[in-house]
């Protein structure tokens, strides 16, 4: 159909129902400007789709749009009054990262445990980093080092506590 057909036809049979599309409107928006803004939606719907209909009458074609733009507007509005305008405030993030001067001292506990580690026999500093840096177990340690596990037992507990001794004497230093 052509333009003028069809816009012909839409003035004959949907214009007249303004008022019924209004008077919907007014009853389920409660509010006239509303109202006013969703007939004018509803119409511009209408004419859009209107080449689709093929019915006599548009009546309940097009207070269906209405009806439709109406729910829109509700959902619009529900949608809106759930945003939270933001105006600055409340937007700052508490920091609950370590200060920088937790991080430095970190990072001097590290460089002092690792230099204790460097201070330790051989024998010892071998075991306590294949067990505590490697994750490696009593069995695998004693496979790699070729010690019976008894003894890698016994060299572990002996590196703990000669590590413990080097950490208290820096801690005493003021050096961790």
């Amino acid at each position: 159909m052509n333009d003028e057909k069809l816009r012909a036809r839409f003035e004959s049979q949907i214009l007249p129902l303004m008022s019924e599309a209004y008077n919907l409107a007014r009853w389920l928006m409660k509010n006239d400007q509303d109202a006013q803004d969703v007939v004018q939606e509803a119409y511009l719907r209408a004419f859009r789709f209107f080449d689709g209909y093929h019915g006599d009458s548009g009546r309940t074609w097009l207070l269906k749009i209405v009806r439709n733009v109406c729910l829109n507007h509700f959902a619009r509005r529900a949608a809106e009054s759930k945003v939270v305008p933001i105006d600055g405030s409340g937007l700052e993030v508490e920091d609950l990262g370590p200060l920088p001067s937790t991080a430095l001292e970190k990072k001097g506990a590290i460089d002092a445990v690792r230099a204790a580690i460097e201070a330790l026999p051989e024998d010892f500093r071998a075991v306590i980093v294949l067990r505590e840096i490697d994750g490696l177990s009593y069995k695998e340690i004693a496979e790699v080092t070729d010690l019976p596990i008894g003894t890698v037992m016994s060299r572990l507990a002996r590196a703990r506590q000669h590590l413990a001794t080097l950490l208290t004497e820096k801690k005493e230093l003021g050096q961790l």
